[in-house]
């Protein structure tokens, strides 16, 4: 029997066998290439320690329901997206046939039997990387549209996963002056830098609120982005933002750490926002989620946006459990984990 990744307990991942449906009439089966996991939304739900977990989300009022436990969402399959081969097709599918290419949102499983219209043909000469990286994409460039970044623009990024790597990269896109990018991970400051942050900084080792000022002819950076969901980064990056300056945050707060609105936040006007590419309606006019996605994806097939060496470890299918709990236990060891279904 074919095997998945699941969780069957918050915090623990196993690989099981599941059962292969029947083929219906407009479903295709894909085996799978290679998949990739989406770090902090999906490592929320499974670690189960949000308020999405014990604190109900009351969609039509927009806000959490304290106290209202939401219930056991274990078994939960784990993984974000999925490159693949269709191996069969449904007697009404005419636009894929046999040997095709595809890939969707998808669990890390061997095989997926899906109707045909959810998967979209992979572009030739795009890396499975590449495609990984469609789901940070959009949301990156939601951001960078929501902050906006201006031609001339000194920007900081605060959180160097997948989301903002793709932020730094497109904040040079949009005419960025100097991007610098924070983390107190190497592997990830050392990405940055590869692909064009002017400067990486450590803040474990330095005061990046003080760097990026005194970088800045003690102004400071005129955006800044948040990714990291740390209440420490969102601190820091409150420092090392200007006067009446964009605090732009894409990220989940959790846990009881705090959050200390002093004196920067206070007597410099920040302007903060919170960025969700897919909450809709978006601010911007003529632009909704599909839009968004569209645009990532182009900057990805393009070769606009650089992701090749940025699914960091890639390990066989054999191994995903192991290397799921590591990237839990040990993010300093990631910046986002690919599965290579032919190793």
């Amino acid at each position: 029997m074919p095997l998945e990744l699941i969780a069957d307990r918050p915090g623990h991942a196993i690989l099981s066998e599941y059962d292969e449906p029947e083929l219906a009439p407009g479903e295709v089966r894909v085996n799978s290439l290679f998949s990739s996991v989406k770090h902090g939304t999906e490592l929320r739900g499974f670690r189960a320690d949000t308020p999405d977990a014990s604190d109900r989300w009351d969609r039509e009022l927009g806000l959490h329901r304290r106290g209202e436990a939401v219930g056991d969402e274990f078994l939960r399959r784990l993984g974000n997206m999925c490159l693949g081969e269709v191996s069969a097709v449904g007697a009404e599918v005419d636009a894929l046939q046999v040997g095709d290419r595809v890939f969707a949102h998808l669990p890390i499983r061997e095989t997926h039997t899906i109707a045909a219209a959810r998967l979209q043909k992979a572009p030739d000469g795009v890396s499975p990387q590449a495609i990984m990286y469609w789901d940070p994409a959009d949301f990156a460039v939601g951001a960078v549209r929501d902050a906006p970044v201006h031609l001339g623009d000194r920007v900081a990024v605060f959180g160097l996963g997948a989301i903002g790597l793709m932020v730094a990269q497109l904040a040079r896109i949009c005419g960025a002056r100097w991007v610098v990018a924070v983390d107190p991970i190497e592997r990830r400051r050392q990405a940055a830098q590869r692909h064009g942050a002017d400067l990486a900084l450590d803040p474990t080792a330095v005061d990046a609120g003080l760097e990026i000022k005194q970088r800045t002819d003690k102004i400071g950076a005129d955006i800044v982005f948040e990714t990291s969901g740390n209440y420490r980064a969102f601190e820091d990056a409150m420092r090392s933002t200007c006067y009446g300056g964009t605090l732009v945050s894409t990220a989940y707060y959790h846990g009881d750490q705090g959050l200390h609105l002093a004196g920067e936040w206070h007597r410099n006007r920040i302007n903060v926002r919170s960025s969700r590419a897919c909450s809709e309606p978006l601010p911007q006019p003529g632009w909704d989620f599909a839009r968004i996605r569209r645009e990532s994806l182009a900057l990805l097939v393009e070769d606009r946006l650089k992701a090749d060496d940025l699914i960091d470890p890639i390990v066989p299918f054999a191994q995903a459990a192991d290397a799921y709990r590591e990237i839990n236990e040990h993010p300093e060891r990631s910046i986002k984990l690919g599965i290579d279904h032919l190793l």
